[in-house]
């Protein structure tokens, strides 16, 4: 079965804000090599979105409603609802992901 994957206004956002942290901070070929690499993992959960595993700040509330793939050290949280794959987050790892999380997903 193959699945069509969303990117959700907030994570196309996340995108571009990594994307031009990365320019201003690098070189434009790293910012264009990470965007492609995240797109890449984008769209490989069209295939096996299953594959992702449930984040470990949501599992220690109990919470198996989202999923998660990396690009290291980039975090790509999703959601399966029947047949579509909506990444709702696209996030350096290394923040502060406990407040992160419960402030873009579970005070909706």
């Amino acid at each position: 079965m193959s699945f069509k994957v969303f990117l959700t206004a907030d994570a196309a956002r996340d995108l571009e804000e990594l994307y031009q942290y990365i320019v201003r901070h690098d070189v434009t070929g790293k910012a264009e090599h990470v965007l492609a690499k995240i797109e890449k993992t984008c769209t490989s959960l069209s295939e096996t979105p299953e594959r992702g595993a449930y984040p470990k700040e949501l599992m220690s509330l109990g919470i198996r409603d989202y999923r998660e793939v990396f690009f290291k050290p980039y975090r790509l949280i999703y959601r399966i609802m029947g047949d579509t794959v909506y990444v709702l987050l696209i996030v350096d790892g290394r923040r502060d992901m406990q407040t992160l999380l419960q402030r873009r997903l579970l005070e909706n």
